[in-house]
């Protein structure tokens, strides 16, 4: 039987990881100087849309290189995308009440 501990895979060395931790500094930058803007102008919510995508970036680049799902098998894969589509339903029940409420406690 093979010993897996023998086989040892770099998939990445220093330089890479430094290059994604400086994406996810550069996306909490990002993140805190939209916080501080109103963007109200363009359509409303549009500070949380661009958050939330800023967001997504941030956790797709942790997920792919610090989590080595870059670098798994198909099945792993197929569960990440499965999670995304987990979170996309809730994402769109949360946002169908939200959207759908009339004037009550958070009032429009």
């Amino acid at each position: 039987m093979e010993n897996h501990n023998e086989q040892q895979h770099e998939h990445m060395n220093i330089p890479k990881y430094v290059g994604v931790f400086l994406v996810l500094v550069v996306g909490t930058i990002l993140t805190y100087v939209v916080a501080l803007q109103d963007l109200d102008w363009i359509f409303p919510g549009a500070n949380t849309l661009l958050a939330l995508g800023i967001a997504l970036t941030k956790m797709t680049f942790v997920m792919l290189f610090f989590m080595h799902v870059y670098w798994s098998p198909k099945l792993v894969w197929l569960a990440a995308a499965g999670s995304f589509f987990w979170l996309a339903i809730m994402f769109a029940f949360t946002m169908q009440d939200y959207l759908t409420r009339g004037s009550g406690v958070f009032g429009h």
